[in-house]
């Protein structure tokens, strides 16, 4: 089976022991991303030092897209990264994710002009974090311990056969684990960088997607992703954030004056 070519993007921000899970996990696939970016929102040297060691044996090229930390600044940095993408498809997933060896041909294989996917995630737990990343483990099914949400590690793609676009937002949607056409995402002129802090960034660009009629699918037993513990980051933009995507639902805005279009 042909697959369509996919650039993997990822943000990350000061915590190497996720991301080289996160890449362990990249190297397991059955089907890899053409490219895999990583955006840095400004991480310290031993994040560069780690993407820098993968670098000399990754089977595909690994691009470290990095910016001065001056707090979170994630839409730009994705903005960057993106911008930068050679593919036709974009795959998004979270720095703290560890993603099923089917992953990526998931995501692929479900593919369609006009429409966007996402997924859920299992989490894994708090008290299994110390095993594992002193184990660097990448495998997980139903019957591993310290994860949440067993049903979502169930993988049956047949069962997509009968899940339904969507021309209506999900709550489910998860920026931890998404795919687009990045030439719909230059069509809303991609994140919005008013945005800063944690929240909102994912699902108000989402809005921009429907607003210029691009349909939603829900992946369901397929695209499964694992879902690091960490504490909650700080939320006190959420409020200015949950007016901007607020204003674009209402507005209907489907264009954002800072966004991509700065870095093509």
């Amino acid at each position: 089976m042909s697959y369509t070519s996919c650039t993997l993007v990822t943000p990350t921000y000061n915590w190497p022991e996720a991301l080289e899970l996160l890449l362990l996990s990249i190297l397991n696939q059955t089907v890899l991303p053409n490219e895999v970016i990583i955006a840095d929102d400004g991480s310290r040297d031993d994040t560069k030092e780690l993407i820098n060691r993968f670098q000399k044996r990754f089977p595909v090229p690994l691009i470290h897209i990095w910016h001065e930390d001056i707090k979170n600044r994630k839409s730009i940095i994705m903005n960057k990264a993106i911008a930068v993408a050679k593919y036709e498809y974009i795959v998004e997933i979270d720095g703290d994710i560890i993603m099923n060896k089917h992953f990526i041909e998931d995501h692929l294989a479900f593919a369609k002009k006009g429409h966007y996917l996402f997924g859920s995630r299992v989490n894994i737990q708090e008290k299994l974090l110390s095993e594992l990343f002193s184990k660097k483990n990448i495998y997980f099914n139903a019957f591993s311990k310290g994860i949440k949400k067993r049903g979502r590690t169930i993988r049956i793609p047949f069962f997509m056969n009968f899940s339904k676009s969507s021309d209506k937002f999900s709550q489910k949607l998860r920026g931890c684990n998404m795919s687009f056409w990045k030439d719909d995402f230059i069509k809303i002129n991609g994140y919005n960088e008013d945005f800063t802090g944690w929240g909102k960034e994912d699902s108000e660009m989402i809005q921009r997607l429907h607003n210029i009629g691009i349909k939603g699918k829900r992946l369901k037993y397929a695209g499964i992703v694992y879902h690091i513990y960490h504490k909650e980051q700080s939320k006190n933009r959420l409020e200015i954030n949950t007016e901007i995507e607020r204003q674009t639902i209402e507005k209907k805005l489907t264009f954002i004056e800072k966004g991509i279009n700065q870095y093509l």
